[in-house]
């Protein structure tokens, strides 16, 4: 009990340390702004302690709404030329200085379980975010899908940035014309758990593509190399669409139209089943390519209400794999590499949200992802990821959504 309560307070000081006033960094140095999925999760830990700083965050989130309804991945409050690629190399186009591409909706969720925590002080909050994150979702149904499964447009949207589903994809984008750029990730982090140059130069690519663009959905649509149905973004899109409906019903508001999207996404979610594999699955919606991973993403299904008896099949043989977690990609796969970001650490985050879904399905594996994170995070500490073979501490350290994890889910006695 004594080493719960020291790691309680450990988690809150991380959250309070790497508090800016009103939104939340992951880390000093390797990531100095605000970023969309790390500030939902900030939020939810902060809900456990202060309720009112949680919807701060996912105020100050949604400050930076773009005129279209998306939410960008990263917003630039402050100048900190030791981020690369920063406002000046994105040119977003939103009333915040920001990127030019989304993340995982997982806002709308997190803002349901902070207002359960507490419904008279957030009921305010909550209807004035409501529209908000009703147009979001709105942008995504209408400028991602293909065959009802939610695409992304870059690996950074995905929030897994380097992992394996998008080899074949990125393959195709010939980078040559990228020019020269310094990066600033490799110099907090040790490069052999970072994306190799040969990804970042595909990622500065695209980046560079949007900003010709002008960042129009429609050009982007038209134009865009890499256009990936992903199993990320179509769960926690369906998951955060049965949320939007039931705060909306709760509160009176008007959710007309988003019991047909929901209907949408799940039959698009269905299309990311790979026979073959065995498994959810993504897919290229250019060529029509699986991935053939399985990936921590794969077992979001529960997460967004979808029970999958081969899912568990597979959820049960990588755990078996591995002492530690949900590994981000398929420990029997060649390409499993247990230190290096999306290409097999395990992550907190994912196993909180593949944790929550589980535990409400009532399923038998729940409890061993979450006490396998809380192993995690007691012998390791708050790092970024972690090795799931032996899990030592990998990434950035001190890191806010692993605080926010602890504190929220795997912590709890």
């Amino acid at each position: 009990m004594t080493k719960t309560i020291d790691l309680d307070e450990q988690a809150r000081d991380i959250l309070k340390m790497n508090d800016r006033g009103g939104y939340t960094i992951p880390t000093k140095g390797l990531y100095p702004y605000q970023w969309n999925w790390d500030s939902a999760f900030a939020a939810l830990g902060f809900a456990q302690f202060d309720c009112a700083r949680a919807w701060a965050e996912l105020e100050t989130l949604f400050s930076a709404q773009w005129a279209d309804g998306m939410v960008p991945h990263i917003v630039f409050h402050k100048a900190d030329p030791g981020y690369y690629p920063g406002p000046d190399v994105w040119g977003g186009t939103g009333p915040i200085p920001s990127s030019g591409i989304t993340q995982p909706p997982i806002a709308a969720t997190m803002a349901r379980l902070i207002f359960e925590k507490d419904q008279t002080l957030g009921e305010e909050h909550l209807r004035a975010l409501f529209p908000k994150l009703r147009r979001w979702h709105s942008w995504f149904m209408q400028w991602r899908l293909d065959r009802g499964a939610v695409c992304v447009t870059h690996p950074w949207e995905a929030g897994r940035d380097n992992t394996p589903e998008w080899d074949a994809p990125m393959a195709r984008i010939d980078p040559t014309d990228v020019g020269e750029y310094v990066r600033r990730d490799t110099q907090h982090v040790d490069g052999s758990m970072r994306p190799t140059k040969y990804d970042y130069d595909r990622y500065i690519w695209l980046v560079q593509m949007g900003r010709r663009l002008h960042w129009d959905q429609q050009k982007l649509l038209d134009e865009n190399p890499f256009r990936v149905a992903d199993p990320t973004m179509t769960f926690t899109l369906l998951r955060a669409q049965r949320d939007l409906l039931a705060m909306g019903q709760m509160l009176g508001l008007d959710v007309g139209g988003i019991t047909e999207e929901i209907e949408i996404l799940e039959q698009g979610a269905q299309t990311l089943w790979n026979p073959e594999l065995e498994s959810f699955d993504a897919r290229d919606a250019h060529s029509g390519e699986w991935a053939n991973c399985v990936s921590n993403a794969s077992f979001l299904c529960w997460y967004a209400g979808l029970d999958s008896e081969g899912q568990t099949k597979q959820l049960q043989r990588v755990l078996d794999k591995v002492q530690y977690g949900v590994p981000s990609h398929d420990p029997e796969s060649d390409k499993f590499d247990g230190r290096r970001y999306w290409r097999g650490p395990t992550w907190a985050v994912m196993n909180l949200l593949i944790g929550l879904g589980l535990e409400e399905r009532n399923h038998p594996l729940a409890e061993r992802v979450r006490i396998a994170t809380k192993t995690l995070i007691e012998e390791s500490g708050f790092s970024e990821y972690f090795d799931p073979t032996d899990g030592s501490a990998a990434g950035g350290q001190g890191f806010t959504w692993t605080a926010a994890v602890w504190l929220s889910w795997a912590g709890r006695t």
